[in-house]
C-alpha cells in the first residue's frame, strides 16, 4: 500500500488573513481559493513542490482553546533573524512550558496556533540531513 499526507488542515475564523502571514513566513503560493478555504503550496519548481503537504487553512466557528496537539516546526539558516522577521508579519513569542535553556523559539501565529523555529542544523547534520 502506497500512502502519503496530502495536506495539512488548520482551523481558522479567518483563512485569508492565515494563509496571507504563512505564505510570507514560508515563500508558498496560494494554489486553491474559496471563502472557506485556502491552499498554500511550496514555490513551483522547488524541492518541496509536490513533496512536502500542502497546508490548508479551513474556516471554522470556533475559537482556539488550548496547546495545540499538533505544530508546525520551521528549520531555517538563521533562527535569530528568521524569529525577528516572523514577529515583524505579526507572530508572536508563546510559553507552552518550554525551559529556558531549548534550543528552539515556540511562536503563535495571529490566531494563536503555537510552532517552533528550529535552531539552524549544524554541518555535521547537515551532511547526514
Amino acid at each position: 500500500m502506497t500512502i502519503r499526507v496530502q495536506c495539512i488542515s488548520i482551523d481558522s475564523h479567518d483563512p485569508d488573513a492565515q494563509a496571507t502571514f504563512w505564505a510570507e513566513v514560508l515563500g508558498w503560493r496560494r494554489t486553491y481559493e474559496d471563502a472557506d478555504e485556502i491552499a498554500l503550496e511550496p514555490p513551483e519548481g522547488s524541492p518541496e513542490d509536490g513533496v512536502v503537504p500542502d497546508i490548508l487553512f479551513l474556516r471554522v466557528p470556533d475559537d482556539k482553546k488550548v496547546k495545540n496537539r499538533l505544530h508546525l516546526d520551521l528549520r531555517p539558516d538563521d533562527q535569530e533573524a528568521e524569529v525577528a522577521r516572523i514577529e515583524a508579519l505579526g507572530g508572536k513569542r508563546v510559553y507552552v512550558g518550554q525551559s529556558d535553556d531549548v534550543s528552539w523559539v515556540v511562536l503563535a501565529d495571529p490566531e494563536g496556533n503555537e510552532f517552533c523555529v528550529l535552531r539552524p542544523y549544524t554541518a555535521e547534520e547537515q551532511a547526514n540531513a
